[in-house]
């Protein structure tokens, strides 16, 4: 159970870190909204190594720096996967590879689900389709290429999560610190090497500081819950990310929540019941 609510926590941060970069990216070019959040989520992140301790073992080292690699490929692949569209039909894509290899590797690494969590499972991957998709799924067929780089920002994401858990139980917030560290820096020389392309607009720190502090937090409570549960079920909880920015979306800017979204919604609060029985 404390896994479980540490996963919906995350899950919850990391919806709304996107809702927030979202906003800011509105206003500048994305990578100089990153080059905000990015300082922000490391000054978190060290602050917590007192209160939480870190061991920099090179185990620790290793798997955070893999895992901040991963973070930036993502970024990458997610955001030129979005620019080709069309959204409605590759973010679901995207949400669900993120969260099947997880399940996948936990399963092969021996965890076990109850009869209840077989049922739980399915159900909670497809919320998180239903969740992440917009109006009219279906109504557009993207490319090859699109689809490619869809599973591949999928697959970035999955690879961030799993090697975050494979990360030393006792190493505290050194793979985080060590991750972001990394991926500040695949993202402060991206950005040195687009800096033509990035415009002259300001970014709004505030919004961007606050998506960094908030995908810091999210960080944080999925470690946490994944060092005291299983994958399988830590890794699809927290891939219902989503359902954050979609509820954000409609309070703060009022749009519409569909109502394949609101199916979606639905079905994520009966898989998250029935995970919590196993």
């Amino acid at each position: 159970m404390i896994a479980l609510l540490l996963a919906l926590g995350s899950s919850l941060a990391y919806g709304c870190a996107d809702f927030l970069g979202g906003l800011g990216a509105r206003k500048a070019h994305v990578l100089r909204t990153v080059l905000v959040a990015a300082p922000a989520s490391l000054a978190v992140e060290l602050l917590l190594w007192p209160v939480l301790g870190a061991s920099f073992s090179t185990a620790a080292l290793g798997w955070g720096a893999a895992s901040g690699v991963a973070s930036a490929a993502a970024f990458a692949l997610l955001y030129r996967t979005l620019a080709i569209g069309p959204m409605n039909v590759l973010s679901p894509v995207t949400a669900l590879v993120s969260a099947a290899l997880p399940v996948a590797v936990g399963l092969l690494q021996g965890e076990h689900l109850t009869t209840v969590g077989l049922v739980g499972l399915p159900l909670a991957l497809l919320a998180v389709v239903l969740v992440s998709a917009g109006h009219g799924a279906g109504s557009a067929r993207p490319s090859r290429t699109a689809l490619l780089l869809a599973f591949g920002a999928g697959a970035a994401i999955a690879l961030q999560l799993v090697f975050l858990h494979q990360a030393p139980s006792g190493s505290g917030v050194a793979p985080l610190i060590v991750g972001r560290a990394v991926s500040s820096a695949v993202t402060l020389a991206a950005a040195g090497l687009l800096r033509r392309r990035l415009g002259p607009e300001r970014p709004a720190y505030a919004l961007s500081a606050a998506a960094g502090v908030l995908d810091s937090l999210a960080n944080l409570l999925f470690l946490l819950a994944a060092r005291s549960g299983d994958l399988t079920v830590v890794a699809v909880i927290t891939a219902l990310y989503p359902a954050g920015t979609v509820l954000l979306a409609r309070g703060v800017l009022a749009e519409r929540i569909h109502r394949g979204q609101l199916v979606g919604l639905g079905t994520a609060a009966v898989a998250v019941s029935l995970l919590a029985l196993t």
